[in-house]
């Protein structure tokens, strides 16, 4: 009997408190019966003071008690901006992701697209700044190839958008930067004699970025790995490839290169 009396009186104490607004550190809750207005403008301030922890914070307790209406949805594209400016870039997706589903003919979907190639791309300073960071060729390709969907995706269905031209731009320099990253993969595939993987590679970066200016070695990768590999069919239709596209490629023209020599067989591996 005591035992039940003791445990009602504990539930009530704790009803009492979390009627009070007080945290489960036992610290009140100052936005207890905050208005979805008041919730918002503070959640604002906090993000232009760039206190994007706190802004979270508040946009989380926005979405939590006011699920509905265009503070929520305008609070989850802010809460998003705010995860990668925190570099949550995970939470910074996954907060996109869900707008974009829950809203996908918003009036600020093309803004969400944008943001989270943003995100992917890995810097928030602009190309150059990208750029001048470490060679983003030796970088893991993932987050670019998923940046670089982003960007197309935003293109193909918003071209008109505010953000194409500059996605555009990035669009260009992702493709490159892929192809090159796959160039380097097939050239440390060539050096220990992995022939078929660095051809593998190579055709991976002709069929999916075939107007990277690094298409151009990768062509002469797949001629020099089938060579190696003796699939003269395949070297064959690599070099016409090669003497069509690039009839005035360096890789076409060696030292001391002679007509009636394949050019092929004057390169050594070690390119």
């Amino acid at each position: 009997m005591r035992t039940s009396l003791l445990t009602s009186l504990l539930c009530s104490l704790l009803l009492t408190l979390a009627g009070c607004g007080m945290l489960s550190s036992g610290e009140p809750d100052i936005t207890t019966g905050w208005s979805v207005e008041k919730l918002y403008g503070e959640a604002r301030d906090s993000m232009a003071g760039k206190d994007y922890p706190k802004a979270i914070k508040y946009y989380e307790k926005l979405e939590a008690r006011y699920p509905y209406g265009r503070f929520a949805q305008q609070a989850l594209i802010e809460m998003a901006y705010c995860y990668w400016k925190s570099t949550d870039r995970t939470q910074a997706i996954a907060t996109a992701d869900r707008f974009l589903k829950a809203y996908p003919n918003h009036p600020s979907a093309d803004y969400v697209l944008y943001l989270k190639g943003l995100v992917n791309f890995g810097e928030d300073d602009g190309i150059l700044g990208f750029i001048n960071q470490t060679d983003p060729t030796e970088r893991d390709p993932k987050a670019l190839r998923e940046s670089f969907a982003t960007f197309k995706d935003l293109i193909e269905k918003y071209p008109n958008s505010t953000y194409a031209a500059d996605a555009q731009a990035r669009l260009r320099f992702l493709l490159n930067t892929l192809a090159g990253s796959e160039i380097q993969v097939a050239r440390f595939y060539m050096k220990r004699g992995a022939y078929l993987a660095a051809a593998n590679r190579a055709q991976y970066a002709v069929q999916n970025y075939p107007q990277a200016p690094a298409v151009e070695e990768a062509v002469f990768v797949m001629v020099k790995a089938y060579d190696a590999l003796g699939m003269s069919d395949l070297r064959d239709a690599a070099d016409r490839v090669m003497q069509q596209n690039f009839p005035k490629s360096k890789y076409l023209a060696p030292g001391g290169y002679k007509r009636d020599v394949p050019w092929w067989k004057l390169w050594d591996p070690e390119w």
